[in-house]
């Protein structure tokens, strides 16, 4: 038996509802947990040993997480694989963060550039031919209008970091000269309260 309208309009608000919450709550920031995934879509921290007290630790956020998170993140790792490891500080050798960026359209559109067809007193021009939502294989030349915007194509570019060091542990306290020494045990102190982790 079909449902009354009202019925119907109250299920369909519950069930874009329901999508709704599962969409934002999917677009949050990387949580501090081992890396996942490969190339641009990694997400976490990882690590290698180099040498017997040298090691290499990475941490890598998702399009949500912020350049800030992701160097917070990075050197809570390697404060907690200080300790993990039975040593009492590190010093940076060496620390980068990587910035990547990619561009997406919405709806996909693929085309090509070339010359085709009389512009303005009969000179060949330009022309793209490229494919969107609703209305298939299009042309574009310069004398009729913008290529992409005016037929419904969103351009959007999606930003990501990854913050990479190279440390160096020791035990005891930690070299008073030296800034890039940083205290294991303070920082994962002073930084615990701030991580977000998988729930």
């Amino acid at each position: 038996m079909p449902l009354p309208s009202s019925a119907l309009r109250t299920s369909l608000a519950v069930a874009l509802g329901a999508v709704t919450l599962l969409t934002s709550a999917c677009a949050t920031e990387s949580t501090y947990r081992p890396a996942t995934g490969r190339g641009f879509e990694r997400s976490g921290y990882s690590d290698r040993q180099i040498e017997e007290n040298r090691f290499q630790v990475s941490f890598s956020g998702n399009s949500y997480t912020s350049r800030d998170t992701v160097e917070k993140y990075l050197l809570y790792r390697a404060a907690e694989l200080t300790v993990q490891r039975g040593y009492d500080y590190f010093i940076f050798a060496d620390r980068d963060v990587d910035h990547r960026s990619r561009v997406y359209s919405t709806p996909s559109f693929s085309g090509g550039y070339g010359f085709g067809g009389y512009g303005f007193g009969g000179y060949w021009g330009p022309s793209w031919r490229y494919r969107g939502r609703g209305f298939g294989w299009r042309t574009w030349d310069p004398f009729f209008g913008d290529p992409f915007f005016d037929r419904g194509v969103d351009i959007d570019t999606i930003d990501k970091y990854e913050a990479n060091a190279e440390i160096i542990v020791g035990k005891g306290p930690k070299p008073k000269d030296n800034i890039k020494a940083f205290d294991a045990r303070e920082v994962i102190h002073n930084l615990g309260p701030s991580i977000v982790t998988p729930k």
